[in-house]
């Protein structure tokens, strides 16, 4: 069966959309669901990878804070950022991690390319960045902005959690929180940077570029 690729045009409550990522992980582990991609957002939310510090929640009172299984510290969830939820079944394509991790990156990539925007990897950081030679970092060096995060869980091969892309979010909601315990370096937007996407167009994007890297989809909505 194609996954299954779904849109929901409304905020999603964090701890309604993780029950249902359970649930749809547990079917796809016992073979009565296929794959499954979600698309949504979340209202303005922390949430705190199983590596979060404390010290890293710099603003414990802003926003709600949801403790989640998904690796990395803390992240930003919140209106005008894309959230993936990936649910894809590793046995059945290749059960490594640091590939699937190093798949998801390259669909950021090549998805930010459609819009003229070079994401770039980092070895030492997950997630995707792009240069700010605009800006300087406090080394004097140019800046490096995130513009993507990636955490990911996996159980029996199956994934879930996944990927958010900054389309227009509220970036001073990153100041709360060290983003992913990187300190040296900033937060950006595809909107901050001039590139005036609405998730829609980032939704086609995202769909345009899956299947070279993962596979055709069944979109359902």
């Amino acid at each position: 069966m194609l996954p299954e690729w779904q849109t929901f045009h409304k905020t999603v409550d964090y701890d309604v959309a993780l029950q249902r990522m359970e649930h749809r992980v547990a079917e796809i582990s016992n073979g009565t669901a296929p794959e499954a991609i979600w698309l949504l957002e979340h209202p303005p939310l922390y949430t705190a990878g199983t590596s979060a510090k404390r010290d890293d929640l710099l603003s414990p009172n802003n926003l709600p804070v949801y403790k989640t299984g998904r690796g990395g510290q803390y992240t930003y969830h919140g209106p005008g950022q894309r959230v993936a939820y990936v649910m894809l079944n590793l046995k059945d394509r290749k059960p490594d991690v640091r590939h699937y991790v190093s798949q998801l990156e390259q669909w950021i990539i090549n998805t930010l390319a459609a819009f003229n925007i070079k994401g770039e990897r980092r070895s030492d950081r997950v997630g995707v960045w792009v240069q700010r030679p605009e800006l300087k970092a406090q080394d004097d060096a140019i800046r490096e902005d995130k513009i993507a995060a990636i955490g990911v869980r996996i159980r029996k091969w199956i994934t879930f959690h996944g990927i958010s892309i900054n389309v227009d979010p509220n970036l001073e909601h990153f100041s709360g929180i060290v983003p992913c315990g990187i300190k040296n370096h900033g937060v950006t937007s595809m909107v901050e940077l001039g590139h005036i996407v609405s998730l829609h167009e980032l939704d086609i994007a995202l769909k345009d570029n899956f299947e070279a890297i993962f596979g055709p989809i069944n979109c359902i909505s």
